[in-house]
């Protein structure tokens, strides 16, 4: 009977755990310096979520970045996930980018600021 017990209070714990929602973390930067008209990297790095679904999109002006890849999903032993999205951009004076992220309907923007 106190095995039967033992096991019962684990599983709850563990889906306690796996049920607890958690914000993520997001980076939104270059690979090198963000100097203007020069070819760059924009990542945008996302960690320590869950759940698992989640939506990254790199943006120029607002507009979604068409060409940018993304990493597959992965998780931290204590089960938070993390995603990373890049694509090849070659920044311009006047133009704005920025990484916005929609985890369990919330929806946030990050900016990325050039380093000029």
């Amino acid at each position: 009977m106190k095995e039967l017990f033992f096991l019962v209070v684990v599983l709850y714990a563990s889906y306690a755990v796996m049920a607890k929602e958690v914000s993520p973390k997001v980076q939104i930067y270059s690979r090198n310096p963000g100097l203007y008209e020069k070819p760059n990297v924009l990542i945008c790095h996302v960690s320590g979520f869950h759940p698992p679904e989640i939506r990254i999109d790199l943006l120029k002006n607002g507009q979604e970045i068409a060409d940018a890849k993304q990493t597959d999903l992965a998780f931290e032993e204590n089960w938070h996930y993390h995603l990373t999205k890049h694509a090849s951009f070659t920044p311009k004076e006047g133009e704005r980018y920025s990484c916005r992220v929609t985890h369990v309907g919330k929806t946030t923007t990050h900016e990325w600021d050039a380093d000029v």
